[in-house]
Formats: structure tokens, sequence, C-alpha cells
């Protein structure tokens, strides 16, 4: 089980952190975590990727402005949001994958076996 939270209303140049918390069964024997985001009549974007070794992989639109982290002690995946557009405002998901390593350059959405409800994010 995965639940995001954080989400909210900001406004452009605003801030915001998600949070993503795991069951301990799904994040032990996960090993690619990442945020993706949605909006209504488009497929799932990603937005960035981390491994368990701290490695990370951020989408162009987001380098920069966006940080994501875990905290493997709290089964925990995050994404701070700095200087948020209104092309950010999206459904945030939260995926993790049993890949043992992410993939490099490209977000793939089959590649997650475990997602969260999503949390909602709206820039204005």
């Amino acid at each position: 089980q995965l639940v995001e939270s954080g989400g909210g209303s900001v406004q452009v140049g605003g801030t915001l952190k998600l949070s993503c918390a795991a069951s301990t069964y799904y994040y032990k024997y996960s090993y690619c975590l990442g945020w993706f985001r949605q909006v209504p009549g488009k497929g799932r974007e990603g937005v960035a990727t981390v491994e368990r070794d701290g490695n990370t992989y951020y989408a162009s639109s987001v380098n920069g402005r966006f940080t994501i982290s875990h905290d493997n002690a709290k089964n925990t995946v995050y994404l701070q949001m700095n200087n948020l557009k209104p092309e950010d405002s999206a459904m945030y998901y939260c995926g993790l994958s049993s890949r043992f390593r992410c993939r490099w350059g490209v977000f793939v959405v089959g590649d997650y076996n475990f997602w969260g409800q999503g949390t909602q994010v709206t820039v204005s």
C-alpha cells in the first residue's frame, strides 16, 4: 500500500513537498522509486526517479526545481517542488518498481509494480 500526501493549491513560484509512505513489504522489494504526474486526458508523465542507493533522474521540465529523495527508515519517498509553475498542476502519483535499477533517461510506467492513489497539485 502506498499513501501520498502533501498536495494542495499554491501560487506561482510557491513550494510543496509531497510524501509517499509505503508499507514495509512494498518498500523492501522496490529498488527504483518514482514520481509521475497526470492531467485529465493525457497519459502519466514521469517526473523523477531515485534508486535506493541515491541515484536520481529528472524530467527536463522539472530539473533544477524539484528534488526527489527517500528515507529507508521510514519507507517514504519525497518530492520537494520549488518555483512551481501553472504547468506543474496535475495529479501526482508515486510508484515503486522491483527493477534493480531505474531506466536511465526514460520513464516507463509499466516498470512500476505499485502505485499510490495520487495527490492533487494546483498552481495558479
